[in-house]
């Protein structure tokens, strides 16, 4: 599994041109204060006992438990992850909301006005989320994907974000929690320290859950660090494309040209 986190060697450590405190918005919110908290900035989980998980043991129904235990593997991994063969981030697949939170990448917040942007280092590709602070509602019949449907409002200095809209394809973590299309997340996030963030979960699914529960993170911030595209899908598909694609296609021109 230690190729699991190789990509995170690339991450290079140089000087923003632009501060963190760049995306800061001074503009009022809808009904809120004339001046808007600042989350910004390059952020990375601290580690701690459960980094890769939001708890030891979800409360799972039987159904879900069983399928918690398929992704585990026999004998579980050393390393805490759950069986390659099983979790989808090995077939490139994102990792999702909320994931993305129990991952050593680091992520960095935007703020502009109406809406925040959480861009997640993830090892398949930069993944966007988008945080709509405009006052919308959720959609009806919002289709289920990776990253959900995202709205979020200013409680103080708490950003409060209501997620629907999960796929149930996704893990919730590392350790191969299941839930269904109707995860329900709630998380509220703020700044504790000028290099701290806090982030409380709520996580709600009557269909792979007995109750609701929750969890808590903190993240350090990295002003000093940039962004950098890391596609390991690309490096890990790249030899297949040019050996066999790019192999085809160029035969495929050949045999034309001569026709």
């Amino acid at each position: 599994m230690q190729h699991r986190w190789m990509s995170w060697s690339c991450i290079v450590v140089t000087t923003l041109a632009l501060s963190t405190g760049l995306f800061a918005q001074s503009s009022s919110q809808p009904g809120g204060s004339k001046s808007t908290p600042d989350v910004s900035g390059i952020w990375q989980q601290v580690p701690g006992k459960s980094q890769l998980r939001f708890t030891d043991a979800a409360p799972l129904q039987p159904k879900y438990m069983q399928i918690f235990k398929d992704n585990r593997g026999y004998p579980p991994s050393t390393d805490g992850s759950g069986v390659n063969g099983l979790d989808p981030e090995m077939y490139c697949m994102p990792d999702g909301v909320p994931r993305m939170w129990t991952t050593p990448s680091p992520f960095e917040i935007v703020q502009v006005p109406g809406r925040i942007y959480i861009i997640h280092q993830s090892l398949q590709q930069p993944l966007t989320r988008y945080i709509y602070t405009d006052g919308r509602d959720h959609p009806k019949g919002y289709p289920p994907s990776f990253m959900g449907h995202s709205i979020g409002r200013w409680d103080g200095d708490t950003l409060v974000v209501d997620t629907i809209g999960l796929d149930g394809i996704t893990w919730m973590d590392t350790y191969g929690t299941p839930h269904s299309d109707a995860l329900h997340v709630v998380e509220r996030i703020r700044r504790t320290a000028k290099e701290s963030l806090e982030v409380e979960f709520q996580f709600d699914d009557s269909q792979a859950f007995t109750h609701s529960w929750t969890a808590k993170k903190t993240y350090k911030l990295y002003p000093d660090w940039q962004m950098m595209p890391g596609l390991t899908c690309e490096d890990r598909f790249r030899v297949d494309f040019e050996n066999k694609v790019l192999l085809d296609k160029k035969e495929w021109i050949e045999r034309r040209d001569t026709k």
